[in-house]
């Protein structure tokens, strides 16, 4: 009879056990975690990469679907990050610095893509130098936006501060006021090729500006800068053209805790090809240059998750 009850005992206590293994593995860890995320524009790429992000995201930590934020851009991102209505935010990284400046709180998860500057006119226009935008009618993003935020860079890099006429406009915006002859030029921040500046340019109606003699200046102005080439096959240009390469950043307040961080960064890297389907910008997202985001520390569950692949 003894012999019996004990029998019974370690069954039960297996099956508790069993049991208590299930739930272990059924859960993620992350149980009541809400995460939003600060995109941008609605359709813009950083809104496209946030959207299949918070999906991959949502299944990976096994979690309600993130929040994506639509926001101005870069510098509402990372105010955002800041003041704690946003866990992780997209940000240019010359934005990202400039703030980390003056408030370390910051941390990075990866650099996931890099934006090309674009200046752009008509072909037909008399204007071949930035020197030349002087005393011209310029658009330089939407408001509070990245673009707007290097634009205003580049034009004090070339001593054109108050001597041009500015507005904010987005994009598609920005096109077609010039098509329409409103502005003589306008900025743009973005992957090769951008979409909107391809199109147009089937019927080679826009020319983009060179930039090389600014790059050294720029370069004093923010460290992140760097100069790239964007292919004369890229708009079917007549030669390449020097400009201004930005990387960007996936930034989250230092406080993060260091398993939610790795974890995100884990998700990250696995939905490099459902990233990619939203925008092809993601085709350049990888754990190598995702460690390079000087002067802003990676998050410690970052770090970690980096580390791991090393193993």
């Amino acid at each position: 009879m003894a012999r019996t009850r004990r029998m019974r005992a370690f069954a039960m206590l297996g099956a508790l056990l069993t049991f208590a293994t299930l739930l272990t593995g059924c859960s993620s860890g992350f149980a009541g975690l809400r995460l939003r995320i600060a995109a941008g524009n609605s359709g813009g790429v950083y809104d496209k990469l946030a959207q299949t992000l918070a999906t991959a995201w949502q299944s990976d930590l096994d979690i309600d679907r993130p929040l994506v934020l639509q926001t101005q851009g870069s510098p509402d991102n990372v105010d955002r990050v800041l003041a704690g209505t946003a866990d992780v935010g997209f940000v240019a990284a010359d934005v990202a610095a400039d703030e980390y400046k003056k408030n370390p709180r910051l941390a990075t998860l990866a650099r996931i893509h890099d934006d090309y500057l674009h200046i752009v006119v008509r072909t037909d226009s008399p204007i071949h130098t930035v020197d030349q935008l002087k005393g011209r009618r310029i658009a330089i993003g939407s408001p509070a936006s990245g673009v707007e935020y290097i634009a205003s860079k580049l034009l004090q890099a070339a001593g054109l501060t108050g001597s041009v006429s500015t507005t904010t406009r987005g994009l598609d915006d920005s096109v077609a006021a010039l098509l329409r002859g409103d502005i003589d030029a306008f900025f743009w921040s973005g992957g090769l090729p951008t979409p909107s500046i391809a199109r147009y340019n089937d019927q080679k109606s826009l020319r983009l500006l060179d930039i090389a003699d600014l790059m050294p200046k720029m370069q004093e102005i923010n460290q992140v800068y760097g100069t790239a080439s964007i292919p004369a096959s890229t708009y079917e240009q007549s030669g390449p053209v020097t400009t201004l390469l930005v990387p960007n950043f996936l930034v989250v307040p230092e406080s993060m805790p260091e398993d939610v961080a790795e974890a995100l960064v884990s998700g990250l890297f696995a939905a490099r090809a459902q990233l990619a389907k939203a925008n092809p910008a993601a085709l350049s997202i990888d754990v190598h240059p995702g460690i390079e985001t000087q002067p802003i520390p990676l998050h410690p569950g970052a770090l970690r998750y980096y580390r791991s692949q090393k193993d």
